[in-house]
């Protein structure tokens, strides 16, 4: 996204491969934590980062068959997220800074109003799916294209894309590259952590963002899922996900280059109205099915 917001605004920008190679080394630095800090400043970036992976095991990537979709689901999804933020917030505290607490208190009443949305944006496609399994909800979905362009599931979508906005911190809600320790919020929590500590949490918020576009392109958009993994079925698969978020990496570049920074205070109507607009979609979808 980074590269093609800069070829947007005639910047040359950072090398593709340039965030992997800050992370490698980030990885080989020592990670420096205070004599006072709790052992909860020392497991929690694991943990982030586990609960992560964890979240990817049971999400339909190439295709709608169940991976391990028996320890997880929509539920689980849920809240697996709420506790990587509950952990971001409770490790920006531990180092007891003015920004470390403003950043944690934000991050959390922000998730407060973006996770009644998403839950309800996709729970309008559980119903027809009968259940809250992610590889069912693709497999129905991708088994009705003609739904795709129904109401419900547009109000759904939307509503999904301004929750995946707010969660990976792009603009408008947050500025990935911001220096201004008064907005940001991703950057504040992770201020005081240094060292192969902040390599585990960029890792983790990377995996976060990349699984939240998986669920907008394979749940609301599963174009070219396979439904049978055949290698054919499997390489389409590949492509159109590819492609998919090619397509997402672009949108969020241009909203970026054309869009400011709203208000801190002006958030919460925000992710207010993408919750206006997944429960308008899941009270039609019970409508028009009942």
């Amino acid at each position: 996204m980074g590269a093609i917001k800069a070829r947007l605004q005639m910047r040359r920008g950072l090398p593709v491969f340039q965030r992997y190679r800050d992370l490698a080394k980030l990885g080989g630095k020592e990670t420096v934590l205070s004599e006072d800090a709790s052992p909860l400043a020392r497991v929690a970036p694991y943990l982030v980062l586990g609960a992560a992976v964890t979240v990817c095991t049971w999400t339909p990537v190439l295709t709608t068959q169940p991976g391990l979709g028996f320890a997880g689901d929509l539920v689980m999804t849920v809240a697996l997220l709420a506790v990587m933020r509950v952990l971001l917030a409770l490790l920006a505290l531990e180092a007891g800074t003015t920004f470390g607490g403003m950043a944690a208190s934000r991050h959390l009443a922000l998730s407060a109003l973006a996770e009644p949305a998403l839950m309800l944006a996709v729970f309008t496609l559980a119903i027809a799916a009968r259940s809250t399994d992610l590889s069912r909800i693709s497999a129905a979905v991708a088994a009705t294209p003609d739904a795709w362009i129904s109401p419900s599931h547009l109000l759904a979508l939307t509503a999904m894309w301004i929750v995946v906005i707010s969660e990976t911190g792009r603009v408008p809600v947050d500025n990935p590259v911001t220096h201004l320790e008064l907005t940001m919020i991703h950057e504040g929590l992770v201020l005081d952590v240094s060292g192969h500590h902040l390599a585990l949490l960029e890792w983790a918020a990377a995996i976060r963002q990349m699984l939240l576009l998986t669920l907008v392109a394979n749940l609301f958009l599963p174009w070219g899922i396979a439904v049978e993994p055949t290698p054919v079925a499997l390489l389409i698969a590949l492509g159109a996900w590819v492609g998919k978020l090619a397509v997402f990496a672009v949108v969020v570049a241009v909203t970026e280059s054309v869009t400011a920074k709203m208000r801190l205070f002006r958030v919460p109507e925000f992710l207010g109205m993408a919750f206006l607009l997944a429960l308008l979609a899941l009270t039609s979808d019970s409508l028009l099915r009942g």
